[in-house]
């Protein structure tokens, strides 16, 4: 992703003239190391770049945590950065595309438009991890009655399926550049009538980072109609019996399995594994029963709370664990003019939300987009709540 290595600079030149321009909205500095961070406002979008010195060179990169998903945006930012404070580059990798920006497509969904959503087909089917899209695309072909939702962290593989509904003419595929394990939550019950999760990453030294967990799976049956399916499709041992554990251990499932079944379609990876005579399982989920509505009351708002004197010193710097949910303030930056910023996780210990939060004398808010609204993230905002107010609990 866009960055640049810039030759050692003094940091007072971002005051004296990168705050002159319409570009900076803060700067503001660690309060444990050297690094900076600078809320910029480009093309409609707020974001942060990070500025990390170091005794050889200075990287200057974008924050994953709040980066606009047009990745041009990023490069004109770091762009007009280095050409306003004059710096001298090592390497880059911002050279700017003018082509458009796959990801301003129409069928682009945001997490946030799911709040309030009209779905364009009754029939609604969902993939988990599309990779390079090719099932994807082929089961929006062969069903146009069919919206399909197609989810994938990795922007790039993001912008490529993208640019194929354009090239294909295709009208039934929203592309969600969103991590599944939340989406689905953002579903309304009895609405699917199939999820596929086909080869997602074994995380085998990792298994919390699995999207198969009990929680994923009761989120599945939930927003599944009834006699719908969750389809799994892995080419891995540990995790197709890691699967058959967690679908079994709900008191009333119906499990069907398969092993080396030929699809229609086939991407480049299965064939490359069925090449190498790798046993490949599928394993389908049945939903036996509708669910009731979900209805969630929430609101992010912080209600009052604001920067108090010495906040950064009395929140704690530990993992905090309660009741369902975890809080962890992670790191910590401040400006001159007071604005305290900080970067935290919370919410639930699989699906954890990553966010910064903004505070100053006048008021408190998410930086740049609220939490999805679901009830673990709404429990942990009540604590985030309770801990940045004049009251919170002092570190330990």
């Amino acid at each position: 992703m866009p960055h640049l290595k810039v030759s050692p600079f003094d940091s007072s030149d971002i005051e004296n003239h990168l705050a002159q321009s319409d570009l900076m909205t803060f700067r503001a500095t660690s309060l444990t190391s050297s690094d900076e961070i600078i809320g910029i406002e480009l093309g409609g979008e707020e974001f942060l770049i990070q500025i990390k010195p170091d005794a050889a060179a200075t990287l200057v990169k974008y924050d994953k945590v709040t980066r606009p998903l047009k990745v041009n945006l990023l490069k004109e930012a770091l762009d007009r950065v280095s050409k306003e404070l004059n710096l001298q580059v090592k390497s880059s990798n911002i050279t700017i595309h003018n082509t458009k920006a796959a990801l301003s497509s129409e069928y682009f969904k945001k997490i946030e438009d799911f709040e309030n959503i009209i779905y364009p087909k009754e029939k609604i089917s969902v993939e988990v991890g599309f990779g390079s899209g090719k099932h994807l695309l082929y089961q929006a072909q062969k069903n146009p009655d069919t919206l399909f939702i197609g989810l994938e962290i990795h922007t790039p593989s993001a912008q490529q399926v993208l640019k194929q509904i354009e090239l294909q003419g295709l009208e039934n595929i929203w592309v969600v550049n969103y991590d599944a394990r939340l989406f689905l939550e953002m579903l309304p019950s009895n609405a699917c009538e199939q999820i596929f999760v086909h080869f997602p990453v074994p995380w085998d030294k990792k298994p919390h980072r699995r999207v198969i967990s009990p929680s994923f799976l009761n989120e599945s049956m939930r927003v599944l109609s009834k006699d719908g399916r969750l389809e799994l499709r892995t080419d891995s041992d540990n995790y197709y019996w890691y699967a058959l554990e967690t679908f079994f251990a709900v008191p009333k499932t119906q499990v069907e399995i398969r092993k080396n079944e030929a699809l229609e379609v086939t991407s480049k990876y299965e064939a490359r594994w069925l090449r190498q005579e790798k046993d490949i399982y599928d394993v389908y989920v049945k939903c036996l029963e509708e669910s009731e509505e979900k209805k969630l009351s929430i609101s992010f708002n912080f209600n009052g709370v604001k920067y108090t004197k010495g906040l950064e010193e009395r929140l704690s710097k530990k993992a905090m664990v309660f009741d369902g949910f975890f809080v962890h303030f992670e790191r910590m930056y401040k400006s001159q003019s007071g604005v305290l910023l900080v970067k935290c996780a919370f919410g639930s210990f699989d699906r954890p939300e990553h966010k910064y939060i903004l505070l100053d004398e006048n008021e408190c808010r998410y930086f740049v987009s609220a939490p999805v609204r679901t009830q673990v993230n709404y429990e942990a905002h009540k604590k985030l709540m309770e801990l940045l107010s004049s009251e919170g609990e002092k570190d330990v």
